[in-house]
């Protein structure tokens, strides 16, 4: 796979150390630009063949892909696990979830993008068609904390609309993502029409978003902003998902039980490095004091260790760098003032990069836990009196990615999603809901990001629009015979006519 998107020259290798214990994984490519023109170079010489495929011959590779993922799911759950450090139930997400996306694409792509008729600018007279073609080249930015799912579910529907992608994975985290491709490519996508650049960032980052048509990129909202300012001055498109500070909100009359489980499961999944992860919960105060005892309880329970099974409930941080910013969090805001209510400590014992799941009380606005995303095991809880202020203070960030509503009154937590300036609102689920209902567009507002992944808006966004207007009779102009006075009245009559009849409209 190397030898087939790399240049012929030697390449510097990167050590690949795994989180668990800190050992070397192994080692990868230090790519170059000089990589990045062959492989977008091999992909555009491609590309025409690969687009003029039928949508059957494309969907049947992707559907092969999936039936092998789900059948060789251990060899990548292990992959996922040793690259980024979360329990296996975790990994277990993204591969579920890719699948999901895969087979979703091969079956919808088709419908999506088939032409469509549009009203003419004359009834009867003018036939107008809207027509969808792939944009070409799609560079793929990808972070460490998904990397099988961000590696594959974004290039399915960019590959399904006859572009080819190239993909430039964290460092951290290459083995997943080729693998990812490698089976791809088992399973009948042509070499060429999904390439792999692995190395540094800031050097094949930028050079990426020079030489392809479209970029997709997820990550944080600092880089996102390079992306999108070098996006703008090259007029190609780009889709973002960005940062979260995400919220959940438990009502009054909500499930005690089930709205701390969900809590669990929103903010400790894969150490909280996840970008729908829940950092804030607000509580309804006649319920705070026994949801904030049972949350810490429940926290403090939870299995955290080091796993190649299902048994653990947590896993390890992804980077050093990440655990010492968690660290400085929760070291702030205890300084502070803020109650340490579970966890708060580094776990050296289970590894280099463990660190307990944590709940946070009594957090001010002086504290960083406050409104920066932490991105790890962190959750602050606060109490609030009447629904309107709980809304306030969720929407009171500049992200918008994720939130989440807890109550027994599903009709009135759908009504209160509303009110969330949030691109996905959970009821009653802390964020697989809204992430696995793949039909529907998912993305985020304000610093969160733009454009959406999934739904139709997921691979139209990697096409451009054409309209073919075919005119029969007589033209939608004075015609030549026709005297323009003459002309301006019939149109103004049949333009009134237009208005009553609406038929036609």
């Amino acid at each position: 796979l190397f030898r087939s998107t790399l240049a012929d020259a030697p390449h510097e290798a990167i050590t690949v150390r795994a989180p668990y214990t800190g050992g070397t994984i192994g080692t990868i490519p230090a790519g170059t630009v000089a990589d990045l023109d062959v492989a977008v170079q091999r992909a555009r010489d491609a590309q025409t063949a690969w687009s003029r495929l039928t949508f059957a011959a494309r969907a049947g590779i992707f559907l092969r892909f999936h039936d092998l993922l789900l059948e060789r799911q251990d060899e990548v759950l292990d992959l996922i696990q040793w690259e980024t450090g979360k329990a296996r139930r975790h990994a277990f997400e993204e591969v579920l979830d890719t699948a999901i996306v895969t087979r979703y694409y091969a079956r919808r792509a088709e419908g999506l993008l088939r032409p469509r008729r549009r009203k003419g600018a004359l009834p009867l007279l003018t036939r107008t068609m809207e027509f969808k073609s792939p944009v070409g080249v799609v560079g793929l930015i990808v972070p460490w904390n998904y990397p099988l799912n961000l590696a594959v579910t974004d290039a399915v529907p960019a590959l399904m609309a006859g572009n080819v992608a190239v993909l430039k994975p964290d460092v951290q985290t290459s083995f997943t993502a080729l693998w990812a491709v490698d089976l791809l490519r088992q399973a009948g996508l042509p070499p060429d029409v999904f390439g792999v650049v692995t190395g540094e960032g800031p050097l094949l980052g930028p050079a990426l978003g020079e030489r392809v048509d479209f970029m997709m990129f997820t990550g944080s909202t600092r880089t996102g902003r390079l992306v999108a300012r070098q996006a703008a001055e090259r007029l190609i498109g780009c889709s973002l998902e960005l940062g979260g500070k995400n919220p959940m909100i438990v009502l009054a009359g909500a499930d005690l039980d089930a709205a701390v489980y969900g809590a669990i499961q929103g903010c400790f999944a894969s150490a909280g490095q996840v970008c729908v992860s829940i950092e804030r919960i607000y509580v309804h105060q006649s319920i705070a004091e026994r949801f904030l005892a049972s949350l810490a309880e429940r926290t403090r329970a939870l299995k955290v260790g080091a796993s190649l099974d299902y048994s653990m409930e947590m896993g390890s941080l992804t980077s050093e760098r990440q655990l010492q910013r968690v660290e400085e969090h929760v070291r702030d805001a205890v300084e502070k003032g803020a109650v340490l209510l579970a966890g708060g400590r580094r776990r050296p014992d289970l590894g280099p990069l463990f660190y307990e799941p944590t709940v946070l009380a009594s957090v001010t606005e002086q504290m960083q836990v406050y409104a920066e995303e932490t991105f790890g095991p962190v959750v602050s809880v606060y109490p609030f009196s009447s629904e309107a202020e709980a809304v306030e203070r969720a929407n009171d960030t500049r992200y918008g990615l994720s939130a989440s509503i807890w109550t027994r009154d599903a009709a009135h937590g759908a009504r209160l999603a509303q009110e969330i300036r949030a691109g996905n609102v959970n009821v009653n689920e802390a964020y697989a809901a809204a992430w696995g209902s793949v039909d529907a567009p998912c993305g985020g507002r304000k610093e969160s990001g733009m454009r959406a992944r999934h739904g139709a808006e997921g691979i139209l966004k990697f096409t451009e629009t054409q309209t073919v207007a075919v005119q029969r009779l007589m033209p939608v102009g004075t015609p030549r015979w026709m005297d323009a006075a003459v002309h301006a009245r019939w149109m103004t009559r049949l333009l009134k006519l237009l208005r009553r009849i609406r038929v036609l409209d």
